[in-house]
C-alpha cells in the first residue's frame, strides 16, 4: 500500500482558513477538494492519504471527517484541538468516536510562545491523546526544536511525528543547528517519526535535487526508514512544484535504498504510526 502521508483540502467559503489568503498565497487561492487530488494520486499510484487540519477549529476538523466518508482514498484525519482548552478532553473523546480520527495537530508554528507546547495546563488532553490511542503531529520551525525535544522526553509513551522535517531554512542554504537537533531527536525519542515532506516549499523558488538532497539526506540518516513517512503537502506544494514532481524528486532521493526500505518510507511507515487498514 502505498501512502500520501500528508495532504490538505479547503473550501475557502467555509473561512476558517487565516493563513490563506489572495495576496500572500494567490497560487493556492482556490478551493481543492477530493476529485482534485484523485487523478493525481491515480498517476502516482498512491493508494491512500492521510488528511490534515489547516484551520483551528473544530468545525474544520469536522468537514475533514466528512470528506472522508465521502472519498474512500481518505484512510485518516488528522484534526485541530485547542490542547491547553479546559473542555479538550471531551472534545477529543467526542471526535475520536469517529474512527478515521487518527491523531491531532496543534499548529506550534504560528504561536506566539515557542515553548506553548511545554504549558503545564496541556496535561489533560496529552492524557486524552493517549487514551483514546490518538497521535500528535509537530508542525514546527526549527527554533521549536529544542522545546519539542523536551516535550518528546516527558511523553515516550505518546506516538509523535515532525511534519515537514521541521521545515529547515532551506532558501536560506542553513542546515545547523537544525541537523544536529533533529539527529539527537532521532537517536533519543524512538517514539518519535518525521516526515519526509514540505521541502521544496520550505526551498527557493528555483530548487532542484541538489538543493533538498542535504536535508533529505539528514531525515534519512536519522530517522532511518521505518521511522521516515513520505507526504506531498498538496496542496501548498503547489507553491513551489507539483505532486508528481514532488512526487518524482522523492523516488530520486531515496534510490539508493532496497525495495523494502523505500515501501516503508512511502506507505508502511505511514501505515504503521497512524494505524491505517
Amino acid at each position: 500500500m502505498r501512502v500520501d502521508a500528508h495532504q490538505h483540502f479547503w473550501r475557502l467559503a467555509r473561512n476558517d482558513y487565516g493563513w490563506l489568503t489572495p495576496t500572500d498565497t494567490p497560487a493556492i487561492y482556490r478551493d481543492y477538494l477530493p476529485a482534485d487530488l484523485a487523478p493525481l494520486l491515480k498517476d502516482c499510484a498512491v493508494d491512500k492519504t492521510v488528511l490534515v487540519q489547516c484551520a483551528e477549529t473544530i468545525a474544520e476538523t469536522e468537514f475533514l471527517l466528512d470528506l472522508a466518508e465521502e472519498a474512500p482514498f481518505i484512510a485518516g484525519v488528522i484534526g485541530w484541538v485547542d490542547l491547553a482548552d479546559r473542555d479538550a478532553p471531551d472534545l477529543i473523546a467526542r471526535l475520536a468516536a469517529n474512527k478515521t480520527l487518527r491523531g491531532v495537530r496543534p499548529m506550534l508554528q504560528g504561536l506566539a510562545e515557542d515553548d506553548w507546547i511545554l504549558k503545564p495546563a496541556l496535561a489533560p488532553a496529552v492524557a486524552a491523546l493517549k487514551a483514546h490511542g490518538l497521535r500528535l503531529d509537530i508542525l514546527i520551525f526549527p527554533r521549536h526544536l529544542p522545546h519539542v525535544a523536551t516535550f518528546f522526553a516527558r511523553h515516550p509513551d505518546l506516538a509523535m511525528v515532525i511534519d515537514h522535517g521541521a521545515k529547515p531554512y532551506i532558501a536560506k542554504g542553513e542546515i545547523e543547528p537544525w541537523r544536529t537537533d533533529m539527529r539527537a531527536i532521532a537517536r533519543d525519542f524512538p517514539n518519535v517519526c518525521c516526515k519526509l515532506s514540505g521541502l521544496a516549499t520550505e526551498a527557493a523558488g528555483d530548487w532542484n535535487i541538489d538543493t533538498l538532497r542535504p536535508y533529505a539526506g539528514v531525515l534519512l540518516d536519522a530517522f532511518g526508514p521505518a521511522r521516515l513517512m513520505w507526504g506531498s503537502d498538496w496542496p501548498v506544494l503547489n507553491m513551489a512544484g507539483n505532486y508528481t514532481g514532488w512526487f518524482g524528486t522523492a523516488q530520486k532521493l531515496t534510490q539508493h535504498l532496497t525495495d523494502a526500505e523505500r515501501a516503508d518510507i512511502f506507505g508502511q511507515t505511514a501505515a504503521r504510526f497512524y494505524g491505517l487498514a
